[in-house]
């Protein structure tokens, strides 16, 4: 059986998932799956002080999100899921570096309703896409307390009424700084704890 070390060392240089070989992406997640089948917290959304936070993408196979690292002349920085358990609400937050002054960032601002101990349904509500600097982007947590104040931003800033933008995730692993999650397009989120 795997470790949560082992699984660290198999997708460390993967650079989230881009540079792994088919070979690799097998191995990577047959480590997942052992793991997952040792997770130490059962009730994973029972456990609050464990899920909530700001965590960093390490690894996954979503191909929406490693698409972003498509755009021309902007390298896809830092990926984060900010998980706010008191509100039910969570924050993706896509990093981009680029030319100075043009650093950028993709945001998707969302509700999670539990619908068991592990599965939530997901239901996206805002979207901010602009240059950080126009938007005063410092960190995560200063960006999610610029939208819980209710600012808007000088950026691409829209409500998403569209009720087909919603999906389930169900958290697999969770401990004190990593965490598994599987998407309702099948796709594998491997986050550790910021």
């Amino acid at each position: 059986m795997i470790n949560k070390a082992e699984l660290l060392e198999a997708i460390a240089g993967k650079n989230r998932g881009l540079l792994a070989t088919e070979t690799e992406k097998v191995a990577i997640l047959s480590a997942i799956a052992q793991l997952e089948e040792r997770n130490p917290t059962p009730e994973p959304l029972a456990a609050t002080e464990l899920l909530e936070g700001n965590w960093r993408l390490l690894y996954t196979t979503s191909k929406a999100l490693l698409n972003l690292d498509q755009f021309p002349l902007a390298k896809l920085g830092s990926i984060y899921q900010c998980v706010r358990t008191s509100d039910a609400k969570i924050y993706n937050i896509a990093e981009f570096l680029s030319p100075p002054y043009l650093e950028g960032l993709v945001s998707v601002c969302a509700r999670f309703e539990a619908v068991s101990q592990k599965r939530v349904n997901v239901k996206f509500e805002r979207s901010i896409a602009g240059l950080r600097r126009l938007i005063g982007y410092q960190s995560p947590n200063d960006f999610i307390g610029k939208i819980e104040a209710g600012n808007k931003f000088l950026a691409l800033d829209f409500g998403i009424e569209n009720r087909n933008q919603q999906g389930w995730l169900d958290i697999t692993y969770l401990d004190q700084d990593l965490r598994i999650g599987r998407g309702n397009e099948g796709s594998v989120f491997v986050l550790t704890k910021n």
